[in-house]
C-alpha cells in the first residue's frame, strides 16, 4: 500500500498518550490504526443507516436500526465463532 504524509493537529495529552502507548516512533502506525477501525465503523453504520427498514422479517414489521445492529453482530459472532 502507497503511504502519503499529512500533517495531523492533535491536542498535547492526546498526543502525549499516543506516544506513552505506541512511543514517537509508532505514532503513524498507531494513528493509521485507530483511523482506519474508525472508518470501517463509521461505513457499517451508514450501511445500517441506509438499510433501515428494509429488514421485514415474514410477517412482521421492519426492523429498527438498532436491531439491524444487533441482527448484524449475531451474524458476525457466528463466523467468527
Amino acid at each position: 500500500m502507497a503511504l502519503a504524509r499529512t500533517n495531523l493537529t492533535l491536542p498535547e495529552e492526546l498526543l502525549a498518550e499516543v506516544d506513552a502507548i505506541a512511543g514517537p516512533r509508532g505514532r503513524s502506525r498507531y494513528v493509521a490504526d485507530a483511523v482506519a477501525q474508525r472508518v470501517k465503523r463509521d461505513r457499517l453504520l451508514r450501511a445500517i443507516e441506509a438499510s433501515v427498514g428494509s429488514l421485514v422479517p415474514p410477517g412482521g414489521r421492519p426492523l429498527t436500526r438498532l436491531e439491524v445492529a444487533a441482527l448484524v453482530d449475531d451474524l458476525r459472532a457466528e463466523v467468527s465463532g
